[in-house]
């Protein structure tokens, strides 16, 4: 930790937020497994209800699979004017205790109120009373996190949802993080965790082990990010209205793809994933990416920066499979695709900009 005073993060996090306004909009809806999307053949799960994840159902997942898994699953078109307007009473609210408040999503935030606004002690009381404030405004519910950087008062807002909040102080810190899989620290999506897990590092308590020049041999730039969270330890500050670069999302496959309409169609997922993120922000970018990695490690990228915002998810699908296309006929199979939109432009800095889709 940075300066002798421990800091107080408290990280908000709306409980299933998209399906739970429509539960409370359409009380028919109400303990009944819901999928915010569409239901068709290239659908695309945007939200799930809590109902729905007990199936095993979960956001960016395509709708057959969602349907596989649970039959019963209703399907809800969204309505993100609805959300942004909920979201926009929700991040009022948490203005009135700080001005340190760092959006991530529509339905998510970090604060800072070591001082906020109203004078209070602790940044428990601080969290129960914006969460008592949350439900009476909006009639859903939110978890919160508690602790004394951003990384650990995420962990804690997943503690105890939906509908509660934890603390993690600084003497618990290094202990809480230590049997926690190392797939669940920030910043180590799938290929990093299996890339770890084959150096026999699984838990926190295996990664804390690691000397940093282990870590930097193996991870590079990443490597000292590593060894500070295997130790709790989290310097980032909280940013308000941070500004949105990019927004991506990228897949390992199970088996190298060769088939082209197997690669197509996986790009065509991966810019429904990033179109879903455009739609919840309301930002649209000018620059399309692809992204390649070929079963050798070896990558390659194709970029098109169109003269206008991506205003469709037709033209984005459309740009993403052109651009992929161009490594046709593929002679090495395909083990990751990515889609990335950036090039950003006339983003409301009054709305919450940062909805990370991106997966390793």
């Amino acid at each position: 930790m940075t300066g002798a005073t421990p800091r107080k993060i408290i990280h908000i996090d709306m409980d299933a937020f998209y399906a739970s306004v429509e539960q409370r909009d359409d009380p028919s809806l109400k303990g009944r497994p819901v999928a915010v999307g569409h239901g068709a053949a290239r659908g695309v799960v945007a939200a799930a209800s809590y109902e729905a994840r007990t199936f095993g159902v979960r956001s960016a997942m395509p709708s057959t699979t969602a349907l596989r898994r649970c039959p019963e699953l209703i399907f809800v078109p969204p309505r993100f004017e609805v959300y942004r307007a909920v979201s926009r009473q929700i991040h009022a609210i948490l203005a009135e205790y700080t001005p340190l408040v760092e959006p991530l999503s529509l339905d998510e935030a970090y604060l800072d109120v070591t001082e906020n606004l109203r004078g209070l002690p602790t940044a428990t009381r601080t969290a129960t009373e914006i969460r008592a404030r949350i439900l009476e405004a909006t009639g859903l519910t939110a978890s919160a996190g508690i602790s004394y950087n951003k990384f650990l008062a995420k962990l804690a807002s997943d503690h105890r949802k939906p509908n509660g909040q934890f603390v993690v102080t600084p003497e618990m810190g290094p202990g809480f993080v230590e049997y926690l899989p190392v797939g669940k620290f920030h910043g180590v999506g799938p290929v990093t965790a299996a890339r770890m897990n084959s150096l026999g590092i699984f838990s926190g308590a295996d990664l804390r082990q690691q000397p940093i020049a282990f870590l930097q041999q193996h991870f590079g730039k990443a490597g000292p990010w590593y060894h500070a969270i295997a130790r709790g330890e989290d310097d980032r500050p909280v940013v308000a209205d941070r500004p949105r670069k990019s927004a991506g999302s990228e897949t390992t496959f199970r088996r190298d793809l060769t088939d082209p309409t197997e690669i197509e169609a996986g790009i065509h997922a991966l810019a429904d994933e990033v179109w879903a993120w455009c739609e919840k922000t309301g930002a649209h970018g000018r620059t399309v990416t692809v992204k390649i990695k070929y079963a050798d490690f070896q990558q390659a990228t194709r970029s098109r920066t169109l003269p206008a915002q991506v205003t469709s998810q037709e033209t984005l699908r459309q740009v993403s499979i052109d651009l992929v296309r161009s490594v046709f006929p593929s002679a090495k199979g395909i083990r990751l695709l990515g889609v990335t939109l950036s090039n950003f432009e006339g983003l409301d800095a009054a709305e919450p900009r940062q909805f990370d889709l991106l997966l390793e």
